[in-house]
């Protein structure tokens, strides 16, 4: 069963005090299986985003601690800043992870606010998907008045609180009121202008966000506001849905900025809110010159941005993640105020298996494990290894010719490829490490206990599995690098062909991945008990094999031919 995670991403409104902020961000870690990812204080805002994440009740014990050492920390009635904000810990979303939806996170974010109203004695709201009534699912109604405008708030019938006292008192004077919530991932990304005005910057995010503007007769700004038959406002809607913003001026870096919460970024994606930004910034004689992402990112909204501009200059999107994120950096320039570090702002680089795998090795340190007295890694991760080497090679070759002058027309072609061939890639690379950790399982079954005879059974059943396993893997690496050929097979035909030689050794790589995994398969099936399923998987590596055999004739006296 997968493991339930859930992230927690409170912001305090504290972001110049560096003791308070690593005082209260700290708290986290004293909660076992909760793991602090990013602290991301702002002077101007004065405010900071906590990120941690873990399962459900520790993160919620991690967010309490939180939540309570910044009330004793924070005095709200001595606090400003650019932020809207009204409590020490101004809001304290939930956001499902893994393994849990988010309904289930829903029911934790109740049950913080209840441990948050009745022991710490702070009043609040659940929003977003924790919201109880339709008006609190928007923040910026729970927070309307901010701060100054509490005492009122907090008596007013409409506005009771969901968890802790109704009453404006000397505590919650220095505590302020906490909004708690469950929802979906949501990016904090601001957009950097050449400009040092926060009206012109405001302009720019009322074209953009969802809600628009105020509708107004004769001026767009002073004019008179245009009512609708309720007598409220109507709006002139912007450009993109599920995305909030406002601007603002920050003086640590002494520009004007556009500050969204792209609130579903299946919806409006953060290159689509940047490129935007850029035309309606053109539009009034501005020019965007990067952004910043606050708190985390998935990695796959870094991925989309760098496909979305890679198509834009008509290349191949058949490269490495680590040059996909590169391009998404200066794309978005996302290092214009800053570094940006990858491993600290992408939220799966955080979470990081810190398990060391054979593929993280350097070239000389795989060898020399290799070539040690160890049995692992063996046959089977060294197939699997040389296949990746092998479609590498077709895939550079694809690469080469989507980038070739004259060839423009083709690009998408060789782009379809390299990104096949990616994929092999990364399948191969899985398999280097799962060959290694299948002959382990065969390890650890013989290790298991034999003086019962339920002991006997349970470790006899446990070798047959893991020598199954350790039967399917390299099968699995036949199949991959077999298939992978493809890749070269089509760069033979209409790849550069002065890249003959490197297609070629492509598949000859690939034929010994398939022929070192065919040596494993038939190996290990031999001590397979179930006979019935090693004759099965032996009939088909014998004719994968054979097509390997095969493919590599044809593809020595093509090149042959050629050369």
């Amino acid at each position: 069963m997968q493991k339930q995670l859930i992230e927690c991403v409170p912001n305090i409104s504290e972001g110049r005090d560096s003791k308070i902020i690593e005082t209260v961000s700290q708290i986290v870690e004293t909660v076992e299986g909760v793991k602090l990812l990013d602290v991301d204080p702002g002077k101007a805002t004065n405010r900071t985003v906590i990120t941690f994440v873990g399962e459900p009740q520790p993160v919620i014990e991690a967010a309490f601690r939180l939540i309570k050492k910044a009330a004793e920390l924070i005095d709200m009635s001595k606090q400003t800043g650019e932020h809207p904000r009204f409590g020490a810990t101004d809001v304290c979303p939930l956001v499902p992870i893994s393994g849990i939806s988010l309904a289930e996170t829903a029911t934790y974010a109740h049950q913080l606010g209840e441990r948050v109203g009745k022991e710490l004695g702070i009043p609040g709201y659940f929003y977003e998907t924790a919201a109880k009534e339709e008006k609190r699912k928007n923040l910026a109604n729970c927070r309307s008045g901010e701060y100054e405008g509490l005492a009122n708030k907090l008596t007013d019938p409409n506005w009771k609180p969901d968890f802790g006292p109704a009453a404006f008192n000397a505590t919650i004077a220095r505590t302020g009121a906490t909004a708690i919530s469950a929802r979906d991932f949501l990016i904090a990304y601001n957009v950097n202008l050449n400009t040092t005005s926060t009206r012109r910057a405001n302009a720019i995010a009322f074209d953009i966000r969802e809600a628009g503007r105020v509708k107004r007769e004769g001026n767009p700004i002073t004019g008179k506001k245009v009512l609708d038959a309720n007598g409220e406002p109507e709006r002139v809607p912007g450009k993109l849905k599920a995305v909030k913003g406002i601007g603002w001026y920050i003086d640590e870096y002494g520009i004007a900025q556009i500050s969204y919460n792209l609130t579903n970024i299946s919806i409006t994606s953060m290159h689509e809110a940047f490129d935007e930004s850029c035309k309606a910034a053109l539009e009034r004689g501005i020019r965007v010159t990067g952004s910043e992402i606050i708190g985390l990112i998935p990695l796959q909204a870094m991925l989309d941005a760098a496909d979305y501009y890679l198509i834009k200059q008509e290349r191949s999107l058949g490269i490495s993640e680590s040059e996909k994120i590169k391009i998404a950096v200066k794309s978005l320039g996302l290092d214009d105020l800053k570094p940006f570090h990858p491993e600290e702002k992408i939220i799966e680089y955080m979470l990081g298996n810190d398990e060391k795998k054979l593929i993280d090795f350097k070239l000389d340190d795989f060898a020399d494990e290799t070539a040690g007295e160890s049995m692992a890694p063996g046959g089977g991760s060294i197939a699997a290894y040389v296949g990746t080497l092998g479609v590498s090679l077709g895939t550079m070759v694809a690469n080469l010719s989507a980038h070739k002058a004259g060839w423009d027309n083709k690009w998408e072609l060789f782009s379809d490829w390299a990104v096949k061939g990616q994929t092999y890639k990364e399948q191969l690379l899985f398999l280097v490490d799962e060959d290694t950790n299948a002959f382990n399982k065969i390890i650890d079954g013989f290790r298991m206990p034999k003086d019962t005879n339920e002991e006997k059974q349970a470790r006899a059943l446990a070798i047959e599995n893991a020598t199954i396993y350790a039967t399917e893997i390299p099968f699995k690496v036949m199949e991959t690098a077999f298939q992978s050929m493809e890749v070269m097979q089509a760069m033979l035909k209409d790849g550069l062909q002065n890249s003959l030689s490197d297609a070629g050794v492509g598949v000859l790589c690939a034929r010994t991945a398939v022929i070192g995994a065919y040596f494993n398969v038939r190996i290990n099936a031999k001590d397979i008990k179930d006979r019935t399923f090693a004759a099965s998987i032996l009939a088909k590596a014998a004719i994968i094999y054979k097509q390997t055999i095969a493919i590599e004739n044809d593809t020595i006296a093509f090149i042959d031919s050629k050369i």
